[in-house]
C-alpha cells in the first residue's frame, strides 16, 4: 500500500472498518420498511405533479361552427400552449350537450378528458321535467374554470318591421299570441330567455322550437319567425354581413363590438348572461383541475386569445373553480324557478 492511500482502502475495495476508518452503521432492518412506505406514498404525488404527460382532450356537445365548438377549440389551444401537450377537440353531439358530458364522466377520471360546459347543459337541462339524461351533471361533474361570458341578443331579420325593443313589446301587446320567438329547442337557453321576456313584460308570445340554433337563424332571416334571443356569438357573423339586425342585448354590461341598449331599458329587471366554461368528471385529481384552470387564466392574459373571443361576440372572463361554482348555483336556482313557473317540459 502506498503511503498516500487512505487507511482501510485497497485497490478500490472497502475493507472491514477499524478504529482509523469508522463507517456509518447500516440502518436497522425495521427502518427499511418505513423508508419503502415513504417512497411508495411519494410516488403518486410525483406522478400527479407531472400532469399532463400525454395528449389532452376537450369534448364539446355541439357540432362545428357554433359558439360551443369555437370556445372548445380556444380552450384546446390555450391548454396546448400552457401545458406543453397536444390537445384535441372531440365533438359528441346530442341531448343539449348531455352525450358529451356522459362521455367525460365515464372517461375523464384522470383529468385528461374534459367537457366544454355551456350554461344550458349545466344549469337548465338537469331541471327540465321529462328530460332523460344519461348522467347527472350536478353530482357527477365539477366546475374547473370559466372562459367567457356570452351576451344574449334579441335579433330579427334585416328586413323586419321591428326597429327597436319597444316595437316588439308594443306589437305583442297589440296582438296577443301572434308574435313568435325561435329557440334551439324546448328547454334550451333561448327558450328560457323568451319565457323570461314573456313573463316580465306581461306579453303573450308563441315559442317555435327548432333542432338547434342554426335552423332557427335561417328561419329568422327568412321572416318565418319574428325574433330570437340567443348567444351573440351565434349571430355575430350574420350581424356583420347584414342579414340580421340587433335590437337589444339581454344584460346591462353589453359588448364593446356591438353597442346597443339592453332589454332592461324597456323591460326593467330583465337580465340574462350566458357563459362558456370547462368542467370535468367528479373525482379528477386536484392537480389536473389546477392545471386546466391555470391554462385558461394564462390564455386570457394573451391579447390574441382575448381578441378572438371578442370578435366572436364573447366577453373574456376568467373564473376559477369556486367562482364558476357560485355562478352555477345562482343559475340553477333561477332557471329551476322559471321552468316550474312556465310549465316547461321536455318533449
Amino acid at each position: 500500500m502506498s503511503s498516500g492511500a487512505a487507511p482501510g482502502y485497497i485497490a478500490g475495495m472497502t475493507v472491514r472498518p477499524d478504529a482509523t476508518n469508522p463507517q456509518p452503521p447500516l440502518p436497522p432492518r425495521r427502518h427499511l420498511g418505513r423508508v419503502a412506505l415513504a417512497l411508495a406514498l411519494l410516488l403518486p404525488a410525483i406522478a400527479l405533479a407531472a400532469f399532463p404527460d400525454r395528449q389532452l382532450r376537450v369534448v364539446v356537445g355541439f357540432p362545428a361552427g357554433g359558439a360551443g365548438d369555437f370556445t372548445a377549440r380556444i380552450i384546446a389551444e390555450m391548454a396546448q400552449a400552457a401545458l406543453g401537450q397536444t390537445a384535441v377537440v372531440e365533438n359528441r353531439t346530442g341531448a343539449n350537450g348531455a352525450i358529451a358530458a356522459e362521455f367525460v364522466v365515464r372517461n375523464g377520471q384522470d383529468g385528461y378528458t374534459v367537457f366544454q360546459c355551456p350554461m344550458g347543459a349545466m344549469a337548465i337541462s338537469p331541471y327540465l321535467p321529462g328530460q332523460r339524461l344519461p348522467v347527472d351533471v350536478v353530482t357527477e361533474m365539477i366546475p374547473i374554470a370559466n372562459l367567457a361570458l356570452s351576451n344574449y341578443a334579441l335579433v330579427v331579420a334585416a328586413n323586419s318591421r321591428f326597429r327597436s325593443m319597444a316595437d316588439i313589446i308594443a306589437a305583442a301587446k297589440a296582438a296577443p299570441g301572434r308574435l313568435t320567438f325561435a329557440s334551439a329547442g324546448i328547454g334550451s337557453a333561448q327558450h328560457i330567455a323568451g319565457e323570461m321576456l314573456k313573463r316580465m313584460a306581461g306579453i303573450d308570445i308563441v315559442h317555435v322550437p327548432f333542432r338547434g340554433g342554426a335552423p332557427a337563424i335561417v328561419d329568422i332571416i327568412g321572416g318565418r319567425v319574428d325574433f330570437m334571443i340567443t348567444n351573440l356569438g351565434d349571430v355575430a357573423g350574420q350581424l356583420r354581413d347584414g342579414s340580421m339586425r340587433l335590437l337589444a342585448v339581454a344584460d346591462d354590461q353589453g359588448h364593446p363590438n356591438f353597442p346597443i341598449d339592453p332589454i332592461s331599458k324597456t323591460v326593467p329587471g330583465y337580465s340574462l348572461t350566458g357563459w362558456f366554461g370547462l368542467c370535468g368528471a367528479k373525482g379528477m385529481p386536484a392537480e389536473a383541475v389546477a392545471a386546466w384552470a391555470r391554462a385558461i387564466e394564462q390564455g386570457l392574459a394573451n391579447p390574441a386569445f382575448s381578441k378572438r373571443l371578442l370578435d366572436q361576440g364573447l366577453m373574456p372572463n376568467f373564473e376559477g373553480p369556486q367562482a364558476l361554482s357560485a355562478r352555477l348555483e345562482g343559475n340553477r336556482a333561477l332557471f329551476r324557478e322559471l321552468i316550474q313557473a312556465a310549465g316547461i317540459r321536455a318533449e
